[in-house]
């Protein structure tokens, strides 16, 4: 049954990246439904980390819709969209302060979940669980408010997710990941050449 649901998982997973690189709403429905499989996924193979990163994502998912139907409803208020731009690709780039506040985040809540998972269960990967959850979490964050450099975020937790799938033996959920930094890379690159570069904090 767990088999039968990382297959389900990884195809919504690889739809979920390429409604991403469109910026189309429907990612975070796809995205939501990603994350309930892999909750039993991770649990069933003892990475508890990320099977909490992925009830976390079941709400950001939530957080994600309302949050993209707010920012349509406000460019519609300001005349700036129709519906020939439906397919607007909006980004910002963070800041100076705010990427201090990004890495800050990142480090306590590594340093907290690696506590829990060194002394409170029998992960048998807690660094590396307790770090692509931490990166995870604060890249799903900057996700939802559009700013661009998640997507650098997610190379680097893509590239140690893989070995850790590996490690545990989770052959298909690690060619997810495989197509997860490849297609990050693309997301970068199209977010860049046909997004358009907003300071609206807003977003």
């Amino acid at each position: 049954m767990n088999q039968l649901l990382e297959y389900f998982g990884v195809t919504t997973g690889i739809l979920y990246l390429l409604l991403e690189i469109k910026q189309h709403r429907a990612m975070w429905i796809i995205g939501f439904l990603t994350s309930l499989f892999y909750i039993f996924i991770f649990f069933d193979a003892k990475i508890y980390a990320d099977m909490g990163l992925n009830i976390y994502y079941v709400w950001i998912s939530i957080y994600g819709f309302w949050q993209w139907g707010k920012n349509k409803n406000s460019l519609k208020e300001k005349d700036s969209y129709n519906d020939n731009e439906k397919n607007l690709i909006l980004y910002r780039h963070t800041t100076p302060i705010l990427l201090l506040k990004i890495c800050f985040s990142i480090a306590i809540i590594f340093l907290a979940i690696y506590y829990l998972l060194r002394y409170y269960t029998d992960s048998p990967i807690p660094l590396g669980d307790a770090f692509t959850t931490a990166v995870g979490i604060v890249a799903t964050w900057m996700l939802a408010r559009r700013i661009i450099e998640h997507w650098i975020f997610w190379i680097i937790v893509n590239m140690v997710s893989i070995y850790l799938y590996y490690t545990r033996g989770l052959y298909p959920t690690m060619f997810l990941y495989i197509c997860y930094g490849i297609l990050a890379g693309v997301g970068l690159y199209t977010w860049k050449k046909k997004g358009i570069k907003t300071d609206d904090n807003t977003l």
